[in-house]
């Protein structure tokens, strides 16, 4: 029954072998796991999988051949799953929606906090409790201009606090480059890894020359090899950037085979006291920001990779991100790494001409001193050349 499974990974490019899949028949056979799909899966990504950055290929192999699989948590939260069933959505005007009333971070909050203690039913298509599909900042399916979603899929993107156990992939560093533009780019940053002198003395070439030269001295010269270019890489991750995946691994993938000293770590919309490199971990293994921003270099090039596409909350607030209570406001941490890092960029894989449409966009281009670009043949150089200054 398993071994089209077993074709189905291979085809997706996960080195797996017949030793490791008559492992996983051999746990079966001894019933290691109970008969469930979930049990299974486990199961089969700890026996086949030996690398953990293949363990996305492996979720998308997996969907194919069981025809889905449901790897989504329940939040872990007191709110009853009944009021976040949406069954209908009220449709509003432009008027309807300028006039709905912004009630700012704090006050936000606070109301939050007053409703779980007075709310005993379910809601739906209301201004005022948690439920779905009307103009209440609380719950979601609905229009607010500021809100906590609670549950359900992003809309509008306008919540500033996000009530939902949420889980991230890693980008894939094998990424194949698949566009010309990624190409292209591929080569300018190849000419921004070189460092040090542009020519080198090609030895064997000399002595083949002074030869051929009856033993006159004809010196030839070749363009010097090394790379010496250190490189730190900040990912934002999941939310609206996985709009964005393909091209992020692209230029993650570019990235990994060109800059030999080079380092990355994870955050979620704006950097903030900690970070990560794997997001399956993300809870458990973190890093502190204190101590990325110690351990490197000032000489060390310092590229953002995100959309900057949040609440405006989440850059200027403590206690703004819509994970955690944060005590420093993004900005804050923003600006340490720019004055730690002086030669930094942000890549923005959101296009260009959508940039004028989102505020937190501008706020964070206000911060990195207008070094903000585009992921484009255009921006990556422009980008390259302001790294290489």
């Amino acid at each position: 029954m398993l071994i089209d499974f077993f074709f189905t990974l291979k085809d997706a490019k996960i080195p797996v072998t017949i030793k490791e899949f008559l492992t996983l028949l051999e746990a079966m056979e001894k019933h290691v796991v109970t008969q469930s799909l979930d049990d299974f899966y486990y199961l089969a990504r700890l026996t086949l999988v030996k690398d953990e950055a293949h363990y996305d290929r492996f979720d998308r192999a997996f969907a194919q051949y069981f025809k889905g699989i449901d790897g989504a948590f329940d939040p872990k939260a007191s709110i009853p799953l009944d009021w976040l069933l949406q069954r209908m959505k009220r449709e509003l005007t432009d008027e309807q929606k300028a006039a709905l009333e912004k009630f700012g971070y704090d006050k936000l909050m606070d109301r939050l906090a007053e409703l779980l203690k007075e709310q005993k039913e379910r809601h739906e298509g209301g201004s005022k409790w948690i439920g779905t599909g009307g103009t209440s900042p609380f719950g979601h399916g609905g229009t607010n201009p500021e809100g906590v979603r609670i549950g359900g899929k992003g809309g509008s993107r306008t919540a500033v606090k996000v009530w939902d156990q949420r889980t991230y992939k890693d980008y894939d560093a094998d990424k194949e480059l698949g566009t010309r533009n990624i190409k292209v780019a591929l080569r300018r940053l190849r000419r921004f890894a070189r460092d040090g002198a542009q020519e080198e003395l090609a030895l064997d070439q000399t002595i083949r020359a002074t030869a051929n030269n009856a033993g006159w001295l004809d010196i030839r010269m070749q363009p010097e090899r090394r790379n010496n270019v250190k490189v730190l890489m900040l990912f934002d991750v999941g939310g609206t950037m996985d709009d964005h995946i393909e091209r992020t691994e692209e230029l993650f993938s570019a990235a990994k085979s060109e800059f030999k000293n080079m380092e990355f770590f994870y955050f979620h919309n704006c950097v903030y006291d900690y970070l990560w490199k794997n997001n399956r971990r993300r809870n458990a293994e973190r890093f502190s920001t204190w101590d990325v921003l110690r351990k490197y270099t000032p000489d060390t090039k310092l590229i953002f990779v995100g959309d900057a596409t949040m609440s405006p909350y989440e850059i200027l607030q403590a206690g703004g991100s819509v994970e955690y209570n944060n005590q420093e406001a993004g900005a804050e941490w923003l600006a340490r790494f720019t004055h730690a890092f002086p030669k930094f960029a942000w890549l923005n894989p959101e296009p260009e001409q959508y940039w004028q449409y989102r505020q937190s966009i501008a706020i964070i281009r206000q911060i990195m001193n207008n070094r903000m670009f585009p992921v484009t043949l255009e921006g990556l150089e422009r980008a390259m050349r302001v790294l290489s200054k």
